[in-house]
């Protein structure tokens, strides 16, 4: 695990957006294609609009999100439609998406469907992670009935329909072993309440209190965690 500190968040998405567009270059010089798996909320939204700006072959690189809420695309609550708007623009709007969301009416009813859109993507470039106060990455909340199966590396599963206890909308979200298939994984994170989640979930071992665990302390993918004050 490797940290990256930053004085404040604009350092942190000028650093973080160029190493992804050297991620993703790379990936496509060797390869021919790349894959770019972000997360919602807030605190990506200004990385997302530098990196939308970074000159590389953007129609060979697909996007697809680690979770994502079971509403419509133009839903306020989309992300979807954070993604669309502040990511799949400027030179980045030749990117393929990959969508969670399908027309299914509940997200258990999606699983089947988001499983084989996943299959198709094989190995993934890069993984951006969020991490909330409560511990949760991806949709994998703690107290959820769906962690101890989307925490399970021996589960077959890439994906896993979500109800959160505390948050609203079901959910579709990436299972551990599908985020840990990456070259690259980043957990993107600001704020002193973030660091001091952090810390709680370095100092234990109950992945089911704190799921962010799971992704900190596996030995399959090295994790770089990029912070700001």
């Amino acid at each position: 695990m490797t940290m990256h500190k930053f004085e404040n968040t604009s350092a942190l998405d000028a650093a973080l957006s160029a190493k992804v567009s050297d991620l993703l270059n790379s990936a496509i010089a060797t390869e021919g294609k790349a894959s770019l798996v972000v997360s919602g909320g807030r605190t990506p939204v200004g990385f997302f609009h530098l990196l939308s700006q970074c000159q590389l072959d953007w129609s060979k690189v697909t996007v697809a999100l680690a979770d994502e809420r079971w509403v419509n695309a133009d839903h306020a609550a989309s992300n979807e439609k954070l993604v669309r708007e502040n990511l799949l623009i400027n030179e980045a709007h030749k990117a393929q998406y990959l969508a969670l969301k399908t027309d299914a009416e509940h997200a258990l009813d999606g699983e089947a469907e988001c499983q084989r859109r996943l299959n198709a993507m094989g190995h993934f470039t890069v993984v951006i992670l969020g991490m909330g106060d409560d511990g949760h990455t991806a949709s994998l909340f703690p107290g959820s009935e769906a962690l101890a199966r989307g925490l399970d590396m021996h589960s077959g599963a890439d994906c896993i329909a979500v109800t959160p206890l505390d948050a609203p909308h079901q959910r579709m979200s990436m299972t551990l072993p599908r985020l840990l298939n990456t070259e690259s994984l980043v957990i993107h994170i600001s704020g002193a309440s973030k660091q001091e989640v952090l810390t709680q979930a370095s100092a234990g071992d109950d992945v089911m209190e704190l799921p962010i665990r799971a992704i900190l302390q596996q030995q399959h993918t090295p994790v770089s965690i990029y912070w700001a004050q």
